[in-house]
Formats: structure tokens, C-alpha cells, sequence
């Protein structure tokens, strides 16, 4: 296990840090609230020497991503940030970004969209971007979002991936708040990451390539496609082994899927983000009375991990999925559609049930958490039927 150092900082510096740790080539960003403070600390480590980055300042999020993707193809190691409004500005490019199989690795500070105006935290930003081709990780403490960031780098970079990562955190919980971490020394982060050596880059001209081609009428766009299909599935073990080995490195534990308490649970809440420290807060009271409450939280949304969530969820009596952003006019929110589609091949009919909190960062009450685990075990024992979805705790 390597050295580190233990500090206390909000999750906007840490993603800072782990940024310059991982000396991308290239950065373009625009500030917008509440990622703002990521690209300000990284540009005073630019301004203070501390990394040799060339900063590009833009003049809207669709340019910093156009910027990105210009540089990737070039051969550069490509880093951004962004949320809400923000990443909806980039919509064309992070289709052209995974088109191209560019591993930039972008930051998103959870926040929710507009109308009405909110700056607040929900993951309607990043489930909006679900189908653009990119890998979604997703951190609950700033811890994760620091060790996300660099994970992504090589996750991103890796011959069998070469994709474009997401690491999400949620705005002003985690992206705010000041937490305890433990970080590596800079030797160590540019060891872990290594050289980006590209495959296919524009400005190697002794092995010239093309980007970006016109594919018509007849053309190869469908097998582009498929080629990008197999890439991120492909991308799942890549995840799990940088993961173990980021793991032996830090001393922390990663999966794909994390558990609590799912040895005998009988009542599970899925969840994503940050909530998971207050679901596991209630579930800690609730076994101390004699409950089998258990907690799943999703940290790799995209590529979905089926399978493990299938696997982890069997024997269980109840499971309520918590989405803290919508899907309008679908039979629920995103989480819990990708839920239950990962049960639907299992031998029993497992009750799910959805509950759509914490839009435009609605309180999340341990009141409310309770309420589910309530419902769920009202469900598991019969005495209530399994519904669709509901909004916790709107007046």
C-alpha cells in the first residue's frame, strides 16, 4: 500500500488535485455552478507551475468539449468539467466524443436542469447523458470522487476501452462539503496512470489517420456502432481490474456494486451517490432492532452491471430503488428501469418499487429513508401490495 496523506477538503479541490496528479496534456472548461471551483483550483496550478497543462479558456461548455475532442484526436491526455446546463450544452459533442473512442475524462457536478432555475444537486444532468457512449462513474464521499478521478484516466486510456469516462459527484454535498481524504504523492498518481501513448492521433504524421469522417447512405456508421458497443462492455473488466488494483494501492475497497449488510438482508434500498451514507445511517438503526435492512449502492452506472446487481439482490423479500432524477413519461426513473431489467431473468419475481427523491436537492430526510424501509417491509410481509413509483417526501 502506498504512502499517503490524510487532509481535509471539499470534493471540488480533491477532483482538482487528482486532475493536475494526472498531467493531462490538455484541459478546456467553463465555469458554471457548482463545478466552478474545480476549474479555478486546477487553473491556479497551472498559474503556480505546478502542472505543465495548457489551459484553454472557452466561451461556452459546447466549446470546451469541442476543444476536448480536438485535442484527444490530436493524441493529447484531455481532462474538462462541467454540470447541468453545462453538460447539456455539450450534448453534440459527447456523442462525437465516444464516437471517436476520445478517452477524455470529464468531471460533472451533479446539479439539476432548468425550468424552473435550481442550482442544487440531482443526477438529472448525467442520466440525461446515459445513452452518449460514456462510462458513468458515480462517487458518494469526496474521497471516491478523488479516487474516481484517477481511476478514470487509465480506465479511459486502456487499448481494450478507449472511451470517454463521467465521474460524477453531487453538487454542493459533495462537491462543497469539506471531508477527510487520504491522498497519494504525485509520483505515485503519475506511476499508477502512466505515459498516454495514442493509438491513432492526428498530429503522429508517420502513421497519418483520419477523425470524424463523413459515414452515408451505405457507410460504416453501423458497424462504428457495434464497435462502440463492444467497447464498453468490454469496459467492465477493464473497471474491475484497475479497481483491484487501485484498491491494493490505497487500502480502500472498490466495486462496481457495494454492499451493506446484503449477507441476509431481507429489505434492500438500491442507491446512488451520496445518499447511500444516509441509507446506511437508518439501516444501522434499524438492524440494531432487529430488521434485515441492507443498502446497494451503484458507483459504475454505465456500463450497468447487471449481473452483480442481479447476484447481490437474490434471496431479498422487497427492493425499493431510489432515483434522485426522473424519466418522463417511462415506467419509472433510471435507476430503477436498469433494475429491474437486470431481475427480469431472475427465477423469482422479486417486488421493486421506485421512489423518485431529492430533485433540485430536496432535503433527504431520515425520516423519508425510513418511510421505505417501512413500505419495503410492509411489502415483505404481504400486509401491502407492490406499487409503481412515488415522490418521497414533495408536499
Amino acid at each position: 500500500m502506498a504512502n499517503q496523506k490524510t487532509i481535509a477538503e471539499t470534493g471540488n479541490v480533491l477532483v482538482a488535485q487528482a486532475m493536475r496528479q494526472c498531467k493531462p496534456d490538455v484541459m478546456a472548461a467553463y465555469p458554471i455552478t457548482p463545478q466552478t471551483t474545480i476549474v479555478e483550483e486546477f487553473a491556479k496550478y497551472v498559474a503556480q507551475g505546478r502542472c505543465h497543462t495548457e489551459y484553454v479558456t472557452v466561451e461556452s461548455e459546447h466549446s470546451a468539449m469541442s476543444a476536448c475532442v480536438g485535442a484527444s484526436a490530436a493524441g493529447a491526455r484531455v481532462m474538462t468539467a462541467t454540470c447541468s446546463q453545462g453538460l447539456a450544452l455539450m450534448w453534440e459533442e459527447l456523442y462525437i466524443a465516444a464516437g471517436m473512442r476520445l478517452p477524455i475524462v470529464m468531471a460533472n457536478a451533479n446539479r439539476a436542469l432548468s425550468a424552473p432555475i435550481n442550482i442544487h444537486c440531482d443526477h438529472s444532468d448525467a442520466m440525461g447523458a446515459r445513452d452518449a457512449g460514456w462510462i458513468m462513474l458515480f462517487a458518494e464521499t469526496a474521497q471516491e470522487a478523488y479516487d474516481n478521478t484517477i481511476m478514470s484516466v487509465r480506465i479511459a486510456e486502456h487499448s481494450d476501452v478507449l472511451l470517454p469516462v463521467m465521474t460524477c459527484l453531487d453538487g454542493f454535498i459533495t462537491t462543497h462539503s469539506v471531508d477527510r481524504a487520504d491522498i497519494f504523492d504525485d509520483d505515485t498518481v503519475a506511476e499508477f496512470v502512466g505515459e498516454y501513448v495514442p493509438a491513432y492521433a492526428l498530429l503522429d504524421t508517420d502513421n497519418p489517420s483520419s477523425h470524424g469522417n463523413f459515414s452515408g447512405l451505405g457507410g460504416p456508421y453501423f458497424e462504428f456502432k457495434k464497435q462502440q458497443r463492444l467497447a464498453i462492455d468490454a469496459s467492465m473488466a477493464v473497471i474491475k481490474s484497475v479497481g483491484a488494483e487501485f484498491s491494493e494501492l490505497s487500502g480502500r475497497p472498490f466495486d462496481v456494486v457495494e454492499g451493506w449488510g446484503m449477507e441476509d438482508a431481507e429489505v434492500v434500498i438500491v442507491v446512488i451517490g451520496s445518499s447511500a451514507g444516509n441509507v446506511r445511517h437508518v439501516a444501522r438503526g434499524l438492524r440494531a432492532q432487529g430488521i434485515k435492512a441492507g443498502v446497494l449502492k451503484i458507483r459504475v452506472f454505465r456500463p450497468f452491471p447487471a449481473a452483480e446487481v442481479a447476484a447481490a439482490l437474490v434471496g431479498v423479500k422487497a427492493i425499493a430503488v431510489m432515483d434522485r432524477s426522473e424519466s418522463f413519461g417511462a415506467e419509472g426513473g433510471p435507476l430503477y428501469l436498469e433494475v429491474r431489467s437486470a431481475l427480469y431473468d431472475s427465477s423469482e419475481r422479486l417486488p421493486v418499487v421506485d421512489y423518485i427523491y431529492g430533485l433540485g436537492g430536496s432535503d433527504v430526510r431520515l425520516e423519508l429513508i425510513e418511510r421505505v424501509y417501512s413500505d419495503l417491509a410492509d411489502i415483505a410481509s404481504g400486509s401491502m401490495a407492490p406499487f409503481g413509483m412515488t415522490y418521497l417526501g414533495t408536499r
